[in-house]
């Protein structure tokens, strides 16, 4: 009997793993096949039919869990395939803003910042940088989305705020940029992170200037599920742009949009699996509905009207499910990531608005 603890699982290389999956069901196979009578092969060959189903399914949910919830290191090609398969290039930015989005990136580079680290709850060493701006009169902590970047899509919104006496801190979530980590947990872990950042700027805010959460996408939705913990007082806001409402619901428009699949109940469960076994965590874990529900803070929804990659009924969930104060702008015409590039007027007076009146 082949058995694998839960600490062997988490050492082997993802490729280890893939092997082994493929390794077991030829071996159980081939001896279903050499094992017994005639009459016991009847019996046997069913059962190792079922055998190949079962791992070849489990295969499949252990492709799907290292293409959307592993961050290892990738190839140049593997890269490039992931930015094809999700819809990214066709949402992103640079398709249509370019010359803004490489403009405000190259002004973040240039700017002196200073590093912050924090420890995780579970152990990893998180990094920031902070760009204090003159005679600032708030704070806005930043938080990237999926796979993103310190200076990325966010970069246009940092400079403008900066440019408008705000504090800027630019979070790096696990196993992105400097900070540690192997897993994307789609905010199951995140709004932990979210959290303790928001800690940190507190302790260090002597002047004690207002405070606002401020994330993208997967950032968007960490920062809601932030919410529903302890926070600061000084926090006085959030602001979630084009935000998903659960990770199992973007998990499903995920298998939709690059695999065509619809129907997805047992990917789901072995995603799950995976989840629970490697990245310590449940995919029930990443949800904003409960943290919608408790937090009493206003919040600022944005959204994009033609965002492909998470569907605006994300936001109108979120909206419709938050108990506190709250606004939703829909960016007409808008992509992910896009609504402050498409309509930079309406976006900026809008969040303006938001900072002015709760501070």
């Amino acid at each position: 009997m082949l058995v694998m603890s839960e600490e062997t699982w988490t050492k082997r290389s993802e490729e280890a793993v893939r092997c082994d999956l493929s390794r077991i069901g030829r071996i159980l196979i081939l001896k279903c096949g050499l094992w017994g009578n005639r009459d016991e092969e009847k019996l046997i060959k069913p059962f190792a039919i079922l055998l190949a189903v079962f791992l070849g399914l489990l295969e499949v949910g252990w492709r799907f869990f290292n293409m959307v919830v592993c961050c290892k290191e990738e190839s140049t090609k593997g890269r490039k395939k992931w930015f094809e398969l999700s819809h990214i290039r066709e949402n992103h930015p640079r398709n249509g803003y370019a010359r803004v989005y490489n403009e405000s990136k190259a002004w973040c580079l240039e700017q002196k910042m200073q590093d912050c680290y924090i420890k995780s709850i579970d152990g990893l060493k998180l990094h920031a940088l902070y760009l204090p701006a003159e005679d600032a009169k708030r704070i806005v902590i930043l938080s990237h989305g999926y796979r993103g970047s310190r200076f990325g899509t966010l970069s246009f919104m940092a400079k403008y705020l900066h440019e408008h006496q705000c504090d800027v801190l630019f979070i790096e979530h696990r196993c992105c940029g400097d900070s540690e980590g192997k897993y994307i947990t789609f905010g199951a872990k995140e709004q932990w992170d979210v959290q303790q950042w928001a800690v940190y700027v507190s302790e260090r805010n002597k002047e004690k200037l207002p405070i606002y959460l401020y994330g993208q996408s997967m950032g968007a939705a960490a920062v809601l599920m932030a919410s529903g913990h302890m926070l600061p007082a000084e926090v006085k806001g959030l602001i979630a742009d084009c935000g998903f409402q659960s990770m199992e619901g973007q998990m499903r428009d995920m298998a939709a949009n690059w695999f065509h699949l619809h129907h997805i109940p047992l990917l789901l469960i072995e995603l799950d699996w995976f989840c629970s076994l490697l990245a310590g965590f449940h995919m029930k874990d990443a949800d904003t509905a409960e943290a919608m529900k408790k937090n009493t803070r206003p919040v600022l929804f944005f959204h994009g009207e033609k965002d492909t990659y998470v569907y605006p009924n994300n936001s109108f969930q979120n909206y419709m499910l938050c108990r506190a104060e709250k606004e939703l702008v829909i960016i007409p015409g808008a992509r992910h990531l896009c609504s402050a590039y498409a309509d930079p007027e309406l976006y900026q007076h809008k969040m303006m608005e938001f900072f002015e009146k709760y501070d």
